[in-house]
């Protein structure tokens, strides 16, 4: 099973991510990792994004899309990619590169927040700065503050969980990468998930809209 998880900031994805690979036993592919990865081992793909960083240009999409493919490859078995892709030509571009790998999408999974939900939730939410995993003060709060619950790192308030911030990313969410959601609908590939309400409520919807993908047979029971 391949998926590609969509939704604006704030909608829960990367929380929703990590369970539903622990929940179905796929690897999860965060592109926000392989890039930092491929800069950080000084790979070819590193280096050239690194020329475009320094310049204070963008990254081209091909470059990125070499990188996430790259990955992609080794995880024959099925995956979950999160944070790939954030516009229609990188999209079109993913979509070329699976097929000529023979490993065509399962689905997108779609996770639909109202705005002023996403700012709240994004305003009170702290990430791990060593795994990255995110919490939230309000809605899942570690069980020590300040501290990750699962391997004892820092928690921290990244500077784009800000108000202001958050506002400007939703913005540019909804100009550039609302547009999959046709892209998706349009090749049948489209889920659906109401990512208002708690986290066990939409990782429930969420495990309810890949048990569709799969046949309808869903997860293992829980023990």
């Amino acid at each position: 099973m391949r998926l590609v998880l969509l939704g604006p900031p704030g909608a829960g994805k990367g929380t929703q991510a990590h369970r539903l690979a622990d929940r179905f036993g796929i690897p999860l592919i965060a592109t926000g990792d392989i890039f930092r990865n491929n800069v950080e081992r000084d790979t070819v793909l590193g280096r050239e994004a690194r020329r475009y960083m320094d310049a204070g240009e963008l990254v081209p999409d091909e470059v990125v899309v070499a990188m996430v493919v790259g990955a992609l490859e080794a995880a024959p078995d099925g995956f979950i990619l999160d944070g790939f892709p954030r516009n229609l030509a990188q999209a079109e571009a993913l979509e070329t590169e699976l097929e000529r790998t023979e490993q065509p999408l399962s689905a997108a999974l779609a996770f639909s927040i109202r705005d002023d939900t996403a700012v709240k939730r994004l305003v009170g939410r702290r990430t791990c700065t060593t795994c990255q995993r995110t919490y939230n003060l309000a809605l899942h709060p570690p069980k020590v503050g300040g501290v990750c619950d699962v391997c004892g790192g820092r928690l921290e308030q990244r500077q784009d969980d800000r108000e202001d911030t958050v506002r400007r990313r939703l913005e540019i969410y909804h100009e550039s990468t609302e547009p999959l959601i046709g892209f998706y609908a349009g090749r049948d590939l489209l889920r659906t998930v109401d990512a208002e309400g708690s986290e066990a409520e939409v990782a429930d919807r969420a495990e309810r809209a890949v048990g569709l993908v799969t046949g309808g047979q869903g997860p293992p029971a829980r023990a």
